[in-house]
């Protein structure tokens, strides 16, 4: 397939695209089709050992970069491998996009450009924000826990942010070059750690506005292991206290 990227790059900036993939076969095609090329550089794909066609299907598409973990190393374990390669590709602008097409690719644009014009470091797509959550399907079990453990942690953590959980997230290359992130876990409280080290950092995070969507063959996680995530979204934020105000500090945030 003819490649759709464009030759020059956003504000001298290089901009890449991350896509996180697990048995993405069926919704990939759909996200890469909204993906706004005209500012997009280079898509790195990173399939964690997929049981479906998912790393075919990328290379059919064009993707330049698609990279298969023979053993499934969990969520975490994909993004270190998607910003490894970014920042490897020398990246100015990396996007992480899940191709589930839970999140519209379409946001891109403004996100890059938040970034590219030096107003916030790092921007989130937030469901939160407006209505998008529960008029996009989100279980009110998933939104009511979202929205307790977002005020916890704005809380311990001094911060506003309208939601700490979203998948869709864009940063400087700066920022990433600037975290330990493997000192992570390899699973979902990957996310929160991340969060936790750009703030002890001291950047900040802007966020826009951002519609979802909940279907069948989006990626979601089942009740034990939201249990499982929300309880070390606590111990995340208790730990970044500690570490805030000089009292211990943990290996994520050395």
């Amino acid at each position: 397939m003819q490649s759709n990227f464009k030759t020059d790059v956003y504000l001298n900036q290089k901009v890449i695209v991350v896509l996180p993939a697990y048995n993405a076969e069926l919704t990939l095609e759909k996200t890469y089709k909204e993906i706004p090329f005209d500012i997009v550089d280079e898509l790195v794909l990173v399939d964690d050992a997929s049981k479906d066609n998912t790393s075919d299907l990328a290379r059919k598409l064009g993707i330049q970069h698609v990279i298969r973990h023979e053993a499934n190393k969990g969520y975490g374990g994909n993004q270190k491998t998607c910003y490894r390669k970014a920042l490897e590709l020398n990246a100015d602008i990396v996007v992480m996009l899940h191709p589930d097409y839970q999140y519209t690719p379409k946001l891109i644009t403004a996100m890059v450009s938040i970034i590219g014009h030096k107003l916030y470091p790092v921007v989130f797509g937030s469901r939160i924000l407006g209505k998008g959550a529960l008029k996009g399907g989100m279980p009110l079990y998933k939104y009511f826990a979202n929205r307790f453990l977002t005020l916890f942690q704005n809380i311990l953590m001094n911060q506003k942010l309208s939601e700490y959980h979203t998948g869709y997230r864009a940063f400087s290359g700066e920022v990433l070059r600037s975290l330990d992130l493997a000192q992570n876990s390899d699973d979902f409280i990957f996310d929160n750690q991340m969060i936790a080290q750009i703030f002890y950092k001291g950047f900040e995070i802007g966020e826009v506005t951002c519609p979802t969507k909940y279907f069948e063959e989006a990626s979601s996680i089942n009740f034990s292991r939201s249990v499982t995530y929300g309880l070390g979204v606590l111990k995340v934020s208790c730990l970044y206290f500690l570490a805030k105000n000089g009292i211990s500090k943990d290996k994520i945030f050395s």
